[in-house]
């Protein structure tokens, strides 16, 4: 479903809708930092500031990003990577190795890779290593950490990988980036 239609849905007929949807930017940093809002008019605010590469949507996005709703997590994602602040690598990076979080990692790991910034590499790394202990049962993150670092291509992948091939689960996947990791770029 789309964002737009999802928030729609959740607005169930509220005439805030619309006016967020028609609001320009200084409009949607006031219902950002407004007191009350529930939290689909903070989302559709946060998520056309993001858009619109306005600043102001940064925070808001990064807190959507670790939410538990996962098109929630999605949408900040999206937004976020539009946003194009340097922070953002920093922010997802720091989401997806919070092993208090892991259950809501998926986006910010996706996010790192989408990014490529210098913090996806390292993060991706710890991610998929903490996903090795036996009978771990986040098998997402850690298949989002495997294709992330077979996008990243970057060799020094190869022993978390190696290690993966060790898990039922994540074999297939993880030869398959070790493959990806062999071919010259």
């Amino acid at each position: 479903m789309d964002v737009l239609e999802r928030l729609r849905a959740e607005a169930a007929g509220s005439p805030d809708y619309e006016a967020l949807r028609a609001a320009g930017p200084d409009e949607l940093a006031a219902a950002l930092a407004a007191a009350g809002r529930p939290l689909w008019a903070r989302e559709l605010a946060a998520y056309r500031l993001g858009l619109a590469a306005d600043p102001r949507a940064f925070e808001p996005l990064v807190l959507l990003l670790n939410h538990r709703d996962p098109p929630r997590c999605a949408a900040a994602a999206r937004a976020l990577a539009a946003l194009g602040d340097p922070r953002t690598g920093r922010a997802a990076a720091a989401l997806a190795t919070n092993e208090l979080r892991v259950a809501y990692a998926l986006e910010p790991v996706r996010l790192l890779t989408a990014l490529r910034g210098p913090e996806a590499l390292p993060a991706l790394v710890t991610v998929l290593s903490r996903r090795l202990a036996p009978h771990d049962p986040y098998t997402k993150v850690a298949l989002a950490c495997i294709d992330g670092l077979a996008a990243l291509g970057d060799d020094r992948a190869r022993p978390v990988l190696v290690r993966a091939q060790e898990h039922p689960r994540l074999a297939v996947a993880a030869t398959r980036a070790l493959k990806a990791l062999a071919q010259p770029r």
